[in-house]
């Protein structure tokens, strides 16, 4: 097994918890990146293999960070770029020792790209047995899916979860790219299990995440539904098919989202929040089962009520009441969320073009260690640092860039 560094450095600095870890990753896009960044952030070594010519097509999403692609800036910090045709003369020697290398790969090319590269599992292990090989697809490697291409909105789409977002009139994608981020967490978790389960066997591992399997295990309370009651989630835009009440409220200067949970809520809101006791015992919206069958006559009722109120005003009467509540906030409030920034959420990275940007650390954190928040790579930045680890002379590295295999 390739040796790992230990936890803490020779001067007894502690060491980010997947320091000593190297990953290889063949990706593009969304799904690949989102794990990969993430083992980035925990302190993994990422060496990202881009096309020469015009790198991670990611790149070219948008031009709206400083001329870079916003989903690039975020999904690809703190690795390294191999400026690499993988199908170019000397690519395959420049492959294998770099499988040869890593504690990972992580492919999410299009289907049987990575196979007909020399990159399948058994290849991978022949070269190195302890190699955690993580797979990611569309629809999996079986099926009669199995060859067809996949992105987030027509996982979104196949998998259903259109059918449960929108309007009653008109179903909706997200407005982010839920699938591919479910996919690229789930894949980072398997990446976790199979190096701890590494650290007590050795043995390698062939993981596998496909898109639509990520989202069916995010669809089963829908699907349950189905199966067991006959009957399909409506879509309702800002409120719940089985509370009330629940979901976006305007208020006199804007909107405040809230749900009432149980009767005990129901009781402390018809009393603090709307200064209405008894409400409570109203026969239209005495049980939840009650207010949900009248829902639009008690969102009216509310509606009239919070009229008179700021938003300011209606979230303190709702936090005194114990209700969880939430403004309804767009990318610019969020941007400068005063939770964030109270909390320390934000460090500056560097993009290419010599610019400096924010970046908010990432969901989980350590006491003890912060998460490695480097920057952005410029395409093929780490080609000849990532061949001269390799141990390629300077003489074959010259030849690597000679006949356009690296740049």
């Amino acid at each position: 097994m390739k040796p790992q560094r230990p936890d803490v450095g020779a001067e007894g600095d502690l060491l980010p918890p997947l320091a000593g870890i190297r990953v290889l990753a063949l990706e593009h896009a969304v799904a690949g990146p989102v794990c990969t960044r993430h083992l980035a952030d925990l302190g993994a070594e990422v060496i990202k293999i881009e096309r020469p010519d015009c790198g991670d097509f990611a790149r070219h999403y948008d031009d709206f960070v400083f001329g870079n692609s916003s989903f690039f800036v975020w999904l690809n910090r703190a690795k390294k770029s191999l400026a690499l045709d993988v199908k170019g003369e000397g690519a395959s020697a420049v492959l294998e020792r770099l499988v040869a290398s890593v504690d990972v790969v992580v492919q999410n090319l299009a289907p049987g790209a990575a196979a007909r590269l020399g990159l399948g599992y058994d290849a991978i292990a022949s070269l190195n047995p302890a190699c955690v090989l993580v797979d990611i697809s569309g629809y999996g490697e079986s099926g009669p899916y199995a060859r067809k291409k996949a992105y987030d909105m027509l996982v979104q789409a196949e998998g259903g979860f259109m059918s449960v977002t929108g309007t009653e009139d008109t179903p909706a994608r997200a407005g982010i790219s839920i699938v591919d981020l479910a996919t690229g967490m789930y894949a980072q978790s398997a990446v976790l299990a199979a190096l701890l389960r590494r650290a007590r066997s050795g043995r390698g591992a062939n993981v596998k995440v496909a898109m639509l399997d990520a989202l069916a295990e995010w669809m089963m309370h829908p699907l349950y539904r189905h199966a067991y009651n006959q009957s399909m989630v409506p879509r309702f835009p800002d409120n719940h098919p089985a509370i009330a009440p629940y979901g976006l409220h305007a208020t006199q200067d804007g909107s405040v989202l809230f749900s009432v949970q149980n009767e005990r809520e129901w009781l402390l809101f018809c009393r603090i929040v709307l200064g209405r006791p008894e409400l409570a015992a109203c026969a239209d919206y005495a049980t939840n089962n009650a207010r949900r069958t009248h829902s639009a006559a008690l969102t009216a009722l509310i509606e009239r009520d919070f009229s008179n109120k700021s938003t300011s005003a209606v979230t303190a009467l709702l936090d005194e009441a114990g209700i969880a509540n939430g403004r309804f906030n767009d990318a610019k409030a969020l941007w400068n969320h005063e939770q964030l920034a109270a909390r320390d959420r934000w460090r500056e990275i560097g993009v290419p073009g010599g610019h400096t940007i924010r970046a908010l650390l990432p969901p989980v954190t350590f006491t003890d260690v912060e998460a490695v928040m480097g920057d952005v790579p410029e395409l093929g930045a780490h080609s000849a640092e990532v061949l001269r680890e390799l141990r390629f002379t300077p003489a074959e590295i010259d030849r690597l860039y000679a006949d356009g295999t690296v740049a």
